[in-house]
């Protein structure tokens, strides 16, 4: 909510994907759309090649056009599991959403992406990938979501040396601990420890502080920076004695 809302204000229009029906979210869409902007829904699950294409096809119906591609979706262990533990059904659950379904949505994108930019020199696009801290934070009790995550830096820069042949720049905007769904069941633990110092800003961070990131790159207020990763953290990667 917090980069649809973010997006929303720069005047970007929407199309929004997640796996629930389209009435469980009515109210987010209702609330999105009080900021002037236009917003459909499409439904549908990434692991799925099928749901990939009917997301890109619903948003170039409605909109003629696709310019950004924000990478967000994910899940967390349904379980968190000692690293020891972990089956091979956790394992492919994670990497088939977290991991495969975001590089082939990527990769569905990216070449639409360039289909425009050779029609239209001057057509402006980007691309989004929302990694997580976890990418560089090694955690023994959901290491599978860790290596997804890291997995996805890799892949954002590779897109950003791909999508460099045709002027697109790609980013990875990797969030620290964010008051979200995901976290809510350790959001007592986290809030503890960031007003401890374990983050420097002393507070879990928000969507919101995401949002703001996202929008930042892709207005284009930080040039010159493609295949960067900008650490929406709070400070909580820096190394401290």
């Amino acid at each position: 909510m917090g980069i649809a809302k973010s997006l929303a204000e720069k005047g970007y229009s929407l199309a929004i994907n997640g796996v629930r029906d389209e009435g469980g979210i009515t109210q987010v869409i209702k609330e999105l759309k009080t900021l002037g902007q236009e917003v459909i829904y499409c439904q549908g699950d990434i692991s799925k090649a099928e749901d990939r294409t009917n997301i890109i096809d619903k948003t170039l119906n409605h909109y003629g056009q696709l310019n950004v591609l924000i990478n967000n979706a994910g899940v967390a262990p349904k379980i968190r599991k000692d690293m020891l533990e972990v089956t091979e059904e956790d394992f492919d659950y994670m990497m088939d959403i977290n991991q495969k379904g975001t590089f082939f949505m990527s990769q569905l994108a990216a070449k639409e992406l360039i289909r425009q930019k050779a029609a239209d020199p001057e057509f402006d696009a980007c691309m989004v990938n929302i990694t997580s801290i976890s990418a560089r934070t090694a955690s023994t009790n959901r290491v599978e979501y860790c290596m997804a995550k890291a997995s996805l830096s890799i892949m954002s820069t590779s897109f950003a040396v791909k999508m460099s042949e045709y002027a697109i720049p790609v980013y990875e905007i990797q969030p620290g601990i964010i008051t979200t769904d995901m976290t809510a069941v350790v959001n007592d633990k986290y809030t503890k420890m960031a007003k401890e110092g374990f983050v420097l800003e002393k507070r879990m961070g928000t969507p919101e502080d995401v949002g703001t990131t996202v929008a930042t790159l892709v207005t284009g207020q930080m040039p010159y920076m493609t295949g960067q990763m900008f650490a929406a953290d709070g400070g909580m990667g820096i190394w401290k004695l």
